[in-house]
C-alpha cells in the first residue's frame, strides 16, 4: 500500500501527543516540524505542505483545542480533518447523464496504464453500478493499443467499438456514440492516445474529440509512482482540457503517496478512482476521509465492509455463523471461507484496514505469503471428506499421506491442524461475545471476518 513511510512517520508523531492532557504551543510546533518532514519525504508538493502545516498549526493552537477535554486527541482530529480536506473533502462521484449515454474521455501520457484503467472502470461500472458500458478504441497510434482494448473486452465479455487505425479518432468517437445509442449502452468510455510527453498535436486532437463528443467526464490517468511529475502532468492537461477527475494508478506499489496528496490541492481536480493492483477488479472509488484514516492508522472499516458485502456470500455467512455457534465448523467450511476472503484482495491489505492494526507490532511491515495460503488450500484438498469433518482422526500415517498428496511437509500439515483447532476456539469465543452483545444491544461484528 502506498503511504507506508508517511503513515509510519505520522503515526509515531501523533502517538507522542495523543494522550496529552495539556498541549502547549511548543508541543504543536514540534509535532508540525515532524509532519512537515514526513510530507516532504513523501514527495508532497512544497507549497501544499506549507499551507497544510499553517492550517493545522492555526487550528491546533486555537480555542477549539485549548477548550477540549482531551487536547491531544483534538489535535489528531484536526490533522485528520485537514488531511481529508487536502485530498478533496468528500468523495467525488462519477457523472451520470440525464440523457444517456454518459460519455467519458480517458486521457493521459503513454505508459500510465490508461487502456487497462479504461477496462477496469468499465468493469466497476457494470459490477458496482449495474451499468452497460461501451469501450471505444480511439488510440490509433500506439502499436497494439486497439488489440489490447479488444482483449480486455473479451475478458470482460463487454463490447468494444473499433474502426481500425486508418480512421481519425474524432470520427471513431462520433460513430461510437451513435452505436451506443442504438445498442442502449449507458456509458461510453473513449480510450484516447497518449504520448511520452505533452505535445501540441496530442492536445489538439483531444480538444477536437472533446468538442465533438461533449464528454460528461474527462479523466486523466496518472501513474502515482511518478510523484511530482504526476502533478505537473495533471496541471498541464487541466489547463488545456478542463479535467473533471483524476484516476491514480499503481497506488499499491512502492510509491510515497505525494501525488495523491498534491493533485487535488494544486489542480483543484478531484481524485475519483485509484488503481490498487493488476487485476481487472483492482480499481476503487477514492474516499478522502477513508484514506486519511488509513494514513493515520485509524483503519478503514467502511471499505472493509463494502469489500465483504461485494465478495462474501450472505447465505454462506449465515450458515457459517450457525456452525460456529454449534461448534460444527469443518475444514471444508474453512477452505470455502478462505476463498471468499481472498476475493476481497491481498490479506495483508485487508488486515491493515482494521482499526488499531497499526498498534500491532510489525503490522506495517506485514507481508502475507500468498504461497503459504495456497499450501493450506492444497493440504485441505488432499484430505478425505471424513478427515475434513473430523480432523481429530488424522493420525501419523494420514498426515504423511496428506503431506505427500499436497506437495507439502508433515510439519506444515501439523501446523495447519493446530492453527485450525486454535481458530475454532477463538471463533467460539467471538461468537459468544457477539451473542451477549446482541442481548445487551451492544457489540456486533459488521461482517463475518473468518
Amino acid at each position: 500500500m502506498a503511504f507506508e513511510g508517511l503513515a509510519d512517520r505520522l503515526q509515531n508523531t501523533m502517538q507522542k501527543i495523543r494522550g496529552k492532557g495539556k498541549v502547549t504551543e511548543a508541543d504543536v510546533k514540534e509535532m508540525m516540524r515532524e509532519v512537515r518532514l514526513a510530507l516532504l519525504e513523501a514527495d508532497v508538493n512544497f507549497k501544499v505542505v506549507k499551507d497544510f502545516v499553517k492550517k493545522v498549526t492555526e487550528r491546533a493552537i486555537g480555542q477549539e483545542v485549548v477548550k477540549s477535554l482531551t487536547p491531544g486527541q483534538q489535535v489528531i482530529k484536526v490533522v485528520k480533518e485537514e488531511l481529508t480536506e487536502l485530498m478533496g473533502g468528500e468523495q467525488s462521484k462519477i457523472a451520470a447523464s440525464n440523457r444517456p449515454p454518459t460519455v467519458i474521455m480517458m486521457v493521459g501520457l503513454q505508459g500510465a496504464g490508461k487502456t487497462t484503467t479504461t477496462g477496469k472502470l468499465a468493469n466497476l461500472l457494470r459490477k458496482k453500478y449495474n451499468r452497460k458500458p461501451l469501450l471505444v478504441a480511439a488510440d490509433i497510434y500506439r502499436p497494439a493499443a486497439i488489440k489490447q482494448l479488444e482483449t480486455l473486452g473479451k475478458q470482460l465479455t463487454m463490447p468494444v467499438f473499433s474502426l481500425g487505425d486508418q480512421v481519425s479518432p474524432v470520427e471513431i468517437a462520433k460513430q461510437a456514440i451513435v452505436k451506443a445509442k442504438e445498442d442502449h449502452n449507458d456509458y461510453v468510455l473513449i480510450d484516447t492516445a497518449g504520448r511520452l510527453h505533452v505535445d501540441e498535436n496530442l492536445m489538439d486532437e483531444l480538444k477536437q474529440i472533446k468538442e465533438l463528443s461533449k464528454p460528461d467526464e474527462i479523466f486523466l490517468v496518472v501513474d502515482a509512482m511518478t510523484g511530482q511529475d504526476a502533478v505537473n502532468v495533471a496541471q498541464s492537461f487541466n489547463e488545456q482540457l478542463g479535467l473533471t477527475g483524476v484516476v491514480l494508478t499503481k497506488l499499491d506499489g512502492d510509491t510515497r503517496g505525494g501525488a495523491a496528496l498534491s493533485i487535488r490541492a494544486v489542480t483543484n481536480t478531484p481524485i475519483k478512482f485509484v488503481g490498487l493492483g493488476e487485476k481487472l477488479d483492482a480499481l476503487e472509488p477514492f474516499h478522502p476521509e477513508r484514506m486519511a484514516s488509513r494514513i493515520l492508522g485509524m483503519g478503514d472499516v467502511l471499505t472493509l465492509i463494502e469489500k465483504a458485502q461485494a465478495n462474501v456470500d450472505e447465505d454462506k455467512a449465515k450458515e457459517l455463523e450457525k456452525k460456529m455457534r454449534t461448534a460444527s465448523f469443518t475444514l471444508d467450511d474453512f477452505l470455502d471461507q478462505l476463498g471468499q476472503v481472498r476475493k476481497m484482495g491481498p490479506l495483508d491489505e485487508i488486515l491493515k484496514m482494521m482499526p488499531g492494526a497499526n498498534k500491532i507490532k510489525g503490522m506495517n511491515n506485514l507481508q502475507i505469503d500468498e504461497k503459504q495460503i495456497s499450501h493450506v488450500e492444497a493440504i485441505i484438498q488432499s484430505m478425505t471428506k471424513n478427515e475434513k469433518t473430523h480432523p481429530e482422526i488424522i493420525n501419523a500415517n494420514r498426515r504423511k499421506r496428506i503431506a505427500k498428496g499436497s506437495g507439502t511437509s508433515i510439519q506444515e500439515v501439523n501446523r495447519l491442524l493446530k492453527q485450525f483447532e486454535d481458530m475454532k476456539k477463538m471463533m467460539k469465543q467471538m461468537t459468544n461475545m457477539q451473542q451477549k452483545g446482541k442481548k445487551k444491544g451492544g457489540f456486533k461484528l459488521p461482517f463475518n471476518p473468518f
